[in-house]
């Protein structure tokens, strides 16, 4: 009987218990060998077939349920393994579904990790050279947003990108959604112009009170007031701020496409780097979700081994928890100067998975006469998903529902943690609807000129 209860449990039905991610072995010669991949992939794809929770999560879904519904018996059997790639091409690593719906992630024994068995895919298809030009391109951020920056280029891409002809082109030859808004690149980025306020750091029990700031490719080419209203903002709580001199791109780019050569290469170029500034008694702060959760989880996830990873993993923070950090010790400025209104607030997909809760809409509520709504769901931007000609559509229709949210609130900003989610929405809602991020809005809250 005692056999019995134990293989019950064993073998139950969901899972009660917390997911635990494990290591990504992608050295190992099977992750991308082509028959062991299409085995694990078979094995997964029935396990979804067979439960469906993740139906309305992305169109990854819709289009592995699809294969099957409109195979010869409806079954996984019956589907070509070539059309595999077509459910692989449409994961972009939010998450969601491993986060929040499957009942089979570890430490169940059935061990569905669905984002990552894409990823394993896509290192696959990367490896093999079958990733399109355009996907190495875009995810080349840093050679992008330095040609970009140089004084005359910024000029012309930026008028480029507004120019129909010009964007007809660039669909046509890199596939690059005519439709989609680009972000506009600056010749005097963040790291160029930002000058630091001489402060002594004051640490509490989860604090250093003094940090790097890890500006992010967008926070330092496209908008470098992003980074700037951050820094600004911890420097009017007390909190020392420098910025990271050698920083490269955090990886995530390449990690969705499936470059890992790419990723390690990127991580060897910030890790050492940061972890020493660590042992001189900094924390690090990035402003855009996708790079926090690059260094706090995927990176670990990839070298589990490197110390350092870890030690800057530890290091690494959310701006608005670390604020809401120095708040529980009493060294938060709370002097607000002006009321925010009311406040739509989206959730991006890579805030929610770090497990932080919604320290955005606690903050900006501990701002009198100002109120949150909370949209928790996918923005449809992800990365570059968004302005690719093949997913153009399918990310409008996923961010749909939101612009509805945010339609209804009537709101007097709207928001997201991901400054990029931010424009895909405001092109939903109007060519003249512009995000505010949060930086800014508290940079307004303090009355910081």
């Amino acid at each position: 009987m005692e056999k019995d209860t134990e293989k019950s449990v064993v073998n139950r039905e969901g899972n009660l218990e917390a997911p635990t991610r494990h290591p990504i072995a992608w050295r190992d010669p099977l992750f991308t060998d082509a028959a062991a991949l299409e085995t694990e992939l078979t094995r997964v794809f029935d396990i979804c077939h067979g439960c469906r929770r993740c139906f309305n999560l992305c169109q990854a879904f819709p289009t592995l349920f699809d294969l099957i519904d409109n195979s010869a018996d409806m079954e996984l059997e019956s589907v070509d393994r070539a059309d595999y790639a077509k459910v692989v091409d449409q994961c972009y690593l939010c998450d969601m579904c491993y986060m929040t719906k499957c009942p089979y992630v570890p430490p169940h024994p059935w061990n569905v990790d669905f984002p990552h068995l894409m990823l394993r895919a896509k290192a696959a298809k990367f490896r093999a050279g079958k990733t399109r030009l355009r996907d190495r391109v875009l995810t080349n951020t840093d050679a992008v947003g330095r040609l970009a920056g140089i004084p005359v280029v910024t000029q012309i891409v930026n008028a480029a990108n507004r120019n129909s002809v010009a964007r007809g082109l660039l669909q046509s030859t890199l596939g690059v959604d005519a439709r989609a808004r680009l972000p506009a690149y600056h010749s005097r980025t963040f790291r160029k112009t930002w000058r630091p306020a001489p402060l002594k750091p004051e640490p509490t029990p989860d604090t250093r009170g003094q940090v790097v700031l890890f500006a992010t490719c967008f926070g330092n080419y496209n908008e470098p007031e992003l980074a700037a209203d951050l820094g600004r903002v911890f420097e009017h709580n007390g909190i020392a701020v420098r910025i990271f001199e050698s920083e490269r791109c955090c990886g995530m780019p390449k990690l969705e496409v499936g470059d890992l050569e790419g990723v390690a290469s990127l991580k060897e170029a910030n890790i050492p780097a940061l972890a020493a500034l660590v042992d001189q008694g900094f924390d690090i702060v990035a402003p855009v979700p996708s790079c926090v959760l690059m260094f706090k989880q995927e990176l670990p996830l990839l070298f589990p081994e490197d110390e350092a990873v870890t030690k800057v993993k530890n290091a690494m923070f959310d701006p608005f928890d670390y604020l809401l950090l120095r708040h529980k010790a009493g060294r938060m400025n709370t002097d607000f100067q002006e009321r925010l209104g009311k406040v739509a607030y989206h959730v991006p997909c890579h805030q929610r998975v770090q497990n932080i809760g919604l320290k955005t809409r606690d903050l900006l509520m501990m701002v009198p006469g100002t109120s949150v709504e909370v949209i928790e769901r996918c923005s449809g931007h992800d990365g570059t998903y968004g302005v690719k000609k093949e997913f153009y559509e399918d990310a409008v229709k996923i961010g749909r529902p939101v612009v509805a949210r945010i339609l209804a609130a009537e709101p007097d900003y709207f928001m997201s943690d991901c400054p990029i989610a931010g424009h895909h929405l405001a092109q939903g809602l109007g060519s003249e609807a512009q995000p505010v991020s949060r930086f800014a809005l508290l940079r307004r809250a303090y009355g910081i000129d």
